[in-house]
């Protein structure tokens, strides 16, 4: 049985220029223990997906199980097996971190849960802020107390919607660091991220979603594996020449072409040169997870997909 399964999932909302297909047939698994990305830009129908594996939105057509249980028909029991993280800083003013924890633990009908919550205060750093009332609290901290109310019931699956978007460096470190061992306890977990570095690290298998639809389905290494090509890295002061820059990845002075042999390297750089244009700090890279996702985004076909 999986974790979480979406079979021909579909969405559409009512919109003053007609209906709007957020989600067009949406169908895969996540399995037990996995840690699976759902990546896409924005707008391609990631947090509706969320939000109708949540309870926070209905699904037009389909059916999403967690656990075994109907989101719709066995809701209570679907929403005791998640954890959800979401992308908005949503909070009590009025009462402390550790009190919002409780509190918390109550609707799940878990008393005598303080253990569990001094384990969590002390993972996730917060500690030293367990009796701060949450109006005190910085951007980065509010976050993890989000983390650590999705995660004080124990759920099998842990969601996690954009959890690291506008915060520091050291908050990544510690979240990851303990999903990742609540991964490797036997926790499912499902992200969604911008940071395809993250997703790349962590993830075992890989979900990519263009406009409503499922484009690529595979294990990560696959989806590495398929990239067409290797990557030609340099950095320039000036700008590059039209025909040039229409076949480039370009951020601010770093630029970036897709290179399938020695030769193509070399025409590059020799463009850049006619082009009186001097390369710096050159190198040649594999392609990673954002050149493989860029290159899904562009393709008109869907990639092969495995399950």
């Amino acid at each position: 049985m999986p974790a979480i399964s979406f079979q021909s999932v579909s969405k559409t909302y009512s919109t003053a220029k007609g209906p709007f297909k957020a989600l067009d047939g949406v169908s895969f698994d996540i399995e037990e223990g996995e840690f699976f990305g759902l990546l896409g830009p924005n707008g391609a129908g990631k947090t509706t997906l969320i939000s109708i594996l949540a309870g926070l939105a209905r699904a037009t057509g389909g059916r999403v199980t967690v656990q075994g249980h109907d989101v719709q028909a066995d809701y209570a029991q679907a929403r005791r097996q998640l954890g959800v993280v979401p992308q908005e800083l949503v909070f009590d003013p009025f009462f402390s971190v550790r009190e919002a924890l409780r509190i918390q633990s109550g609707y799940f009908g878990m008393k005598h849960n303080d253990a569990w919550i001094d384990e969590l205060l002390e993972n996730l750093g917060l500690a030293d802020k367990a009796d701060a009332n949450m109006r005190q609290l910085s951007g980065g901290m509010k976050r993890r107390v989000l983390v650590a109310q999705a995660l004080v019931h124990k759920p099998p699956v842990i969601v996690l919607d954009e959890p690291t978007a506008g915060v520091d460096v050291e908050l990544r470190q510690t979240l990851w660091q303990f999903i990742a061992r609540l991964n490797k306890q036997g926790h499912t977990v499902l992200l969604t991220t911008h940071y395809l570095e993250e997703a790349e690290a962590l993830c075992h298998r890989i979900a990519m979603l263009k406009t409503g639809r499922v484009v690529a389905l595979d294990r990560t290494s696959e989806l590495l594996k398929s990239a067409s090509s290797n990557v030609l890295r340099f950095k320039i002061d000036s700008k590059l020449p039209r025909q040039l820059a229409d076949m480039a990845r370009i951020t601010g002075r770093i630029v970036q072409f897709p290179a399938h042999s020695a030769r193509e390297i070399e025409q590059y750089l020799a463009a850049v040169r006619e082009a009186g244009l001097h390369a710096e700090d050159v190198e040649i890279r594999k392609a990673d997870l954002e050149d493989v996702f860029l290159d899904v985004m562009a393709a008109e076909h869907p990639l092969r997909m495995a399950v």
